[in-house]
């Protein structure tokens, strides 16, 4: 049953990834996530060390190839996998690990070159911070954007500074709206990560987050829930504890009200996140992926309410 949103074929209320593929493209597409062994100016000592206080040792990549295999290995070995479930797909190579732009030039082409001329790949997702833009690197992302569908995937997280410092992000707002409108001025498609659920936020911050980024108009967006994953710096500060995991019913509420301030045309392309049964500590309801997208749908029913409801600007 349509819903009546005007970016949707099914009951959704909210602009899909698959729903925006399936129009671009006119079949499946898919993501292929790969670890191509760059670090991280937070974890060299560049900004910082140690990386995000929640970020895994994979940098954000548990569901990426092998970093020992090269990238078009990691990319058949895991296009081969997710065939099972979409046989007659097409596919993104996505550099999801760490800081893809983060490396010379000359290396950025080693990496992202070889997959991008393999059978039915239509574009390229590239992860990264927006401190790692140096203008030689934006140069070689113009010109991949002239050549293939690609998206530049940024980790904001969060508009507050001060929840910036608290998870070691390493760099602030104004550094990001810096790179962000760097990538705008070469029309270069960016995807903006945010986080809910930080330590110390309130429902009030993670709005005012969803809103701030809305008004910048992003070609897509990705919500996230804060995972604790063993191994991670913020799992004592759990322990210890010094903050609470969101429930699902808070969840389920706040990522309604940020939908609501997203124009209609923003893609959304995530809406909860994957945490790995073996290593997340919490909250354990979102190990239930489909359920809780369905109580997203319930909810948005319930309200009778769509993406964009209060887009006031």
């Amino acid at each position: 049953m349509k819903s009546g949103f005007p970016y949707s074929n099914d009951n959704k209320r909210y602009h899909t990834w698959n729903y925006h593929l399936n129009k671009k493209f006119g079949c499946k597409v898919f993501k292929v996530p790969i670890n191509a062994g760059f670090t991280c100016p937070n974890i060299d000592g560049t900004k910082g060390l140690g990386g995000c206080t929640y970020c895994s040792a994979s940098g954000s990549g548990d569901f990426a190839g092998n970093p020992a295999d090269s990238v078009t290995e990691q990319f058949h070995k895991i296009k081969e996998m997710l065939h099972k479930k979409w046989p007659n797909a097409k596919y993104i190579p996505y550099f999801q690990a760490h800081t893809n732009t983060y490396a010379p030039v000359h290396i950025l082409r080693e990496r992202f070159e070889p997959v991008l001329s393999l059978e039915n790949v239509v574009g390229i997702s590239i992860a990264t911070r927006a401190d790692a833009l140096g203008d030689d690197v934006l140069d070689y992302l113009q010109e991949l954007n002239k050549r293939t569908y690609m998206i530049v995937e940024l980790g904001l997280q969060t508009i507050f500074d001060k929840t910036g410092e608290a998870i070691n992000r390493g760099h602030t707002y104004a550094e990001f709206l810096e790179g962000y409108h760097k990538l705008k001025e070469r029309n270069i498609n960016i995807c903006v990560h945010l986080i809910n659920g930080l330590p110390g936020e309130t429902k009030d911050m993670m709005l005012k987050s969803a809103r701030e980024v809305a008004k910048l108009e992003p070609h897509c967006v990705k919500l996230h829930l804060l995972h604790v994953l063993k191994g991670t710096k913020i799992v004592q500060k759990y322990l210890n504890n010094e903050f609470p995991l969101l429930t699902l019913e808070e969840y389920v509420d706040i990522i309604c009200c940020q939908l609501e301030l997203f124009p209609a045309k923003t893609i959304i392309q995530r809406l909860t996140g994957d945490g790995g049964r073996d290593s997340l500590i919490g909250p354990l309801w979102s190990l239930k992926k489909f359920v809780v997208l369905n109580e997203i749908d319930k909810e948005m029913q319930r309200r009778n309410t769509f993406q964009g409801a209060k887009n006031l600007w």
